[in-house]
């Protein structure tokens, strides 16, 4: 399955382009859930959602869709992984309410947790429970020497999570001011990409570039990465960002056709025509 999205499903920019005209906020999973099959959960990173949310974020999306919810910084974000068992296991038991619409969660280490503490990321991974899925985002550089990759990569082999690959690639093309605005609106780490296949899904956050002229090169490239992961038979989740998020949903829309005329897949629900793209306001104009 191949399964696409944005980090959020509410975006006051997206009415009247992505979601109808005048479109309530109360309507926009509802909206989103049929265009899209899938979601990063941000949300919970900030406060665990109640038990009633959970079970109405079940209600307004179908069968098909998937959230990937983020673990909360709570937990990531604590002095010590270890200290976080019981709030990891009420957040487990708190997703778990989606039912089939849980994908995977993932779990986004700090810039501080490096390579030293990679024992610490044994001991959580170790009490993780088999029957709900994660995937694993590293942000320090040294994960990024061949050496301490290798050793991260076999532990998340060992115990069946998946390592989250982000190409920031797209934010870090253009003019000096062009690029300095991007990468101040989306404060992604500046780490070079790793391909990584750890268990069997994929877990792609793809931070692309307001113009659709940039994204073209690296999308075609991650398509044919895509069909051949598709036809292998791994299950892929994939999540668009854009640092003007208004453009988020078109960079999916246009990677899933992408990747479509490589592979068979179904259609997506949403197929954006001329009146759905977004208009550029002064800035963007301006700038892109």
């Amino acid at each position: 399955m191949f399964y696409i999205g944005c980090p959020m499903w509410g975006y006051k920019e997206w009415v009247g382009n992505f979601f109808p005209p005048h479109t309530p906020p109360g309507e926009f999973l509802h909206l989103y859930s049929s265009r899209l099959t899938a979601v990063e959960g941000n949300t919970v990173f900030y406060a665990l959602p109640s038990a009633e949310t959970v079970a109405r974020w079940k209600q307004e999306t179908p069968e098909t869709f998937r959230f990937c919810p983020k673990v909360s910084r709570s937990i990531s974000h604590a002095s010590s992984l270890e200290s976080s068992s019981e709030a990891t296991e009420e957040l487990v038991e708190r997703m778990q309410g989606l039912g089939s619409r849980l994908g995977t969660l993932f779990l986004q280490l700090p810039p501080s947790f490096g390579f030293a503490h990679l024992s610490q990321l044994e001991d959580y991974l170790s009490s993780w429970p088999t029957d709900v899925r994660l995937a694993v985002e590293v942000r320090h550089p040294s994960f990024y020497t061949e050496q301490h990759a290798v050793k991260l990569n076999n532990l998340l082999r060992r115990y069946n999570v998946g390592r989250v690959m982000m190409d920031t690639r797209p934010i870090r093309i253009g003019s000096a001011e062009e690029k300095q605005i991007l990468q101040a609106r989306e404060r992604k780490p500046d780490l070079p990409l790793q391909i990584a296949v750890t268990t069997d899904f994929i877990f792609l956050r793809y931070i692309g570039h307001p113009r659709m002229d940039v994204n073209n090169t690296f999308l075609d490239t991650w398509a044919w990465q895509l069909a051949q992961w598709i036809e292998e038979g791994l299950t892929l989740y994939v999540f668009c960002h854009c640092p003007f998020e208004v453009h988020s949903p078109s960079i999916c829309s246009t990677l899933y056709e992408k990747v479509q005329a490589l592979t068979s897949l179904p259609p997506l629900p949403w197929q954006p025509d001329q009146s759905d793209q977004p208009e550029s306001g002064p800035e963007q104009a301006r700038l892109f």
